[in-house]
C-alpha cells in the first residue's frame, strides 16, 4: 500500500496527523516538475493536497494530464489540489471536498483564497487561508454574534488583505479601526473566531486522504 500513494501535503493538514488517516509516501507541499518520478517509480495514486502557489513554480497542467495518461489516479482537494482539480475534472482528477466545489462553480475563483504563509521548516501555516475566513464568518453570522453588516465588512476586509497577513486577530483589530465592529464585540468576536474556526481546508484534506483510502481498498 504505502510503494502505491504519494500524497503531497503539510499546510492544510500535518503529516503526522495525515499518517492517522493514511499509510503514504507523504511529501511537502507539490510544485513544478516533481509528479513525474513518482510516476516512473510505479506509484498508482498521487493526492494533491498543498502545493507551492507564488515563490515557487505550481504543479502544471500538463504534468498532471500526463500522470492521468500513464493510468495513474489523481485525486486532488482542500489547496492547490482542488484548485487543479476544479480545472482538470473533465480529464479524468477527481476533486473532493467544499473548496473544490466552490472553485468548480465559480464561488471562488483567485489561488490567494487558498493561500497562506507558512514555516519553511514544517509547512505549518502562520497565516489565516481565506476560505476558512469565510466559513468562520459564516458560523458567527449563523450564531448572532456578527450582523449580516458585521460579517460582509469583515469579508470584505479579509478579501482586500494581502495573503500572508490574514489572521484572526488582524481582522478584528482592522475591523475596529475601520468601524465594521464596535468596541464591546471586540473580545467575544475574537474569542469565537480563535475557539470556533471552521477549518475547511483541514476537512477537505481529511476527505482527500479518505477517498484515495477507498480507491486502494477497491484496487
Amino acid at each position: 500500500m504505502t510503494a502505491r500513494v504519494v500524497i503531497f501535503t503539510g499546510n492544510s493538514i500535518s503529516h503526522e496527523d495525515a499518517r492517522k488517516i493514511l499509510r503514504a509516501n507523504y511529501q511537502p507541499p507539490v510544485c513544478r516538475f516533481q509528479l513525474e518520478k513518482f510516476v516512473q517509480k510505479g506509484y498508482k495514486v498521487i493526492g494533491i493536497i498543498d502545493g507551492i502557489f507564488f515563490d515557487r513554480a505550481a504543479v502544471g497542467h500538463r504534468e498532471i494530464l500526463s500522470a492521468l495518461g500513464a493510468g495513474v489516479k489523481v485525486v486532488g482537494g482542500a489547496s492547490m489540489g482542488a484548485l487543479r482539480a476544479s480545472e482538470l475534472d473533465v480529464h479524468g482528477m477527481i476533486g473532493v471536498g467544499k473548496v473544490y466545489e466552490w472553485y468548480r462553480d465559480g464561488v471562488i475563483e483567485s489561488d490567494d483564497e487558498v493561500a497562506v504563509s507558512t514555516n519553511p521548516d514544517t509547512f505549518e501555516p502562520i497565516s489565516v487561508p481565506l476560505v476558512n475566513i469565510r466559513e468562520t464568518l459564516k458560523a458567527a453570522f449563523a450564531s448572532g454574534l456578527l450582523s449580516e453588516e458585521e460579517r460582509d465588512g469583515l469579508l470584505e476586509l479579509a478579501i482586500n488583505t494581502y495573503y500572508p497577513d490574514r489572521s484572526y486577530f488582524g481582522l478584528v483589530k482592522e475591523g475596529l479601526k475601520k468601524g465594521l465592529i464596535p468596541e464591546e464585540k471586540k473580545k467575544p468576536i475574537l474569542d469565537f473566531f480563535t475557539g470556533n474556526e471552521v477549518d475547511v481546508k483541514r476537512e477537505d484534506a481529511a476527505l482527500v486522504l479518505e477517498t484515495v483510502k477507498k480507491l486502494i481498498e477497491g484496487a
